[in-house]
């Protein structure tokens, strides 16, 4: 059982990739933390936090699909790193912007869509670059490596930037989120890429087009797609409106907001754990859709809690469902797509998951005045399991995965 908890490890530039990530992500999420509370704090309007959270994702439904298809006929690895270099520049810009006491909303606003716009191209290069580094039987316990990285770093990011904030200022979350970069480039160029795309002289239209129409015609990948994005649009906001939670229902602060960061954290990591010890399940998609709904259930109990600790431990469950759910889809849709494809695939994949989190985020963020944090995210949970227990039961496309 542990040698098949750690077989991803057992690849050199896996090993180098997840490490350099690790810290990376350990930064982003200093600044995710220093940013969401800054941005509350300056605005005192949930509106902000959700519109910070849509400008951020925004470029990746823009311009995705063409950086699907730049990876499928570009150097991975280079794509990557032009990612990392505009997200390192944006968080510096930031600590000099917060340090000299200059910062306004509109500029936070304005840099999370310029790194946004870095991601968009180095996400898909990432998705497709990831199974190459690992043998072709590895692709969930790579994938759930790769969520245990984030969640780590989840709990570690969270924690750290509480006691930077309390002891010193949001300066140094984001400045030790742009020297966090650091580590990723120099792992870049440490890796031996075995597979490099072919150059093409089609018309990226025309690519954009296969990768869809691929997407299409696979059996059960298209309502994979959606279901991508229904749970990320649904699910994603209570995480975008912990801060919230933390002062109006909890009646706290930074701290209160980095405990439920940290339990829910704690809770991916055991979910991600899972994934990787189980392998590759029989009915991976069947299993997703049950975990999904007990996902929403745990949604709607958390946003009904009034209790720190009921609530504490359902958002640890909910974190151990979240991290399943996205894990295993993610799987379903790698293991089932040719690697020619993979770039142009996982680009139509990283739109519909990563743009439902804005689009939910935002529309999350326009209903809480109107009926509490508390109802609007439990009405969120709610359609979320009525969702897993629709495409399980009605629509068994994906079940039958």
């Amino acid at each position: 059982m542990i040698d098949r908890v750690f077989k991803a490890f057992t690849y050199r530039d896996f090993r180098l990739m997840w490490m350099g990530a690790c810290t990376s992500t350990i930064g982003s999420w200093m600044q995710t933390v220093a940013q969401a509370w800054l941005v509350y704090t300056l605005s005192n309007d949930p509106f902000y936090l959700g519109l910070d959270a849509f400008l951020g994702q925004a470029p990746i439904i823009l311009l995705s699909l063409v950086g699907g298809v730049m990876a499928d006929r570009r150097d991975r690895r280079a794509m990557l790193l032009m990612s990392q270099y505009i997200q390192m520049t944006s968080a510096f810009i930031l600590t000099g912007l917060f340090f000299f006491g200059k910062v306004k909303v509109w500029h936070i606003l304005c840099l999370s869509f310029i790194s946004g716009t870095g991601q968009a191209f180095g996400g898909p290069a990432y998705q497709a670059l990831l199974p190459t580094l690992v043998g072709p039987g590895e692709f969930a316990n790579a994938i759930a490596w790769n969520s245990i990285q984030f969640n780590i770093a989840r709990i570690l990011g969270p924690t750290i930037a509480g006691i930077t904030l309390a002891k010193l200022n949001a300066t140094w979350c984001f400045g030790l989120n742009g020297v966090s970069f650091i580590a990723v480039i120099v792992s870049l160029y440490m890796i031996n890429v075995g597979f490099v795309p072919a150059r093409s002289s089609e018309p990226i239209l025309t690519s954009m087009k296969q990768g869809i129409g691929f997407v299409r015609t696979k059996a059960g990948l298209d309502s994979l797609i959606v279901l991508a994005f229904c749970m990320t649009a649904l699910a994603i906001p209570l995480m975008t409106f912990l801060p919230v939670f933390a002062r109006e229902v909890f009646n706290g602060n930074a701290t209160t907001y980095t405990h439920l960061l940290i339990f829910s954290g704690c809770g991916s990591i055991v979910g991600a754990l899972g994934v990787a010890a189980f392998g590759k399940l029989k009915r991976q998609g069947a299993a997703a859709l049950i975990a999904l709904i007990v996902l929403g259930a745990l949604i709607t109990a958390f946003a009904l809690s009034k209790s720190m600790i009921m609530s504490g431990v359902l958002i640890f469950l909910g974190g151990a469902a979240l991290i399943f759910v996205f894990s295993m889809v993610n799987s379903v849709v790698q293991a089932i797509t040719a690697d020619e494809m993979r770039g142009r695939v996982m680009s139509v994949y990283n739109v519909a998951f990563r743009g439902g989190m804005p689009l939910g985020s935002l529309v999350a963020g326009k209903l809480i005045p109107l009926f509490s944090v508390s109802a609007t995210i439990a009405g969120a949970g709610s359609m979320l399991a009525a969702l897993g227990l629709y495409f399980l039961l009605i629509h068994r496309r994906i079940a039958a995965l």
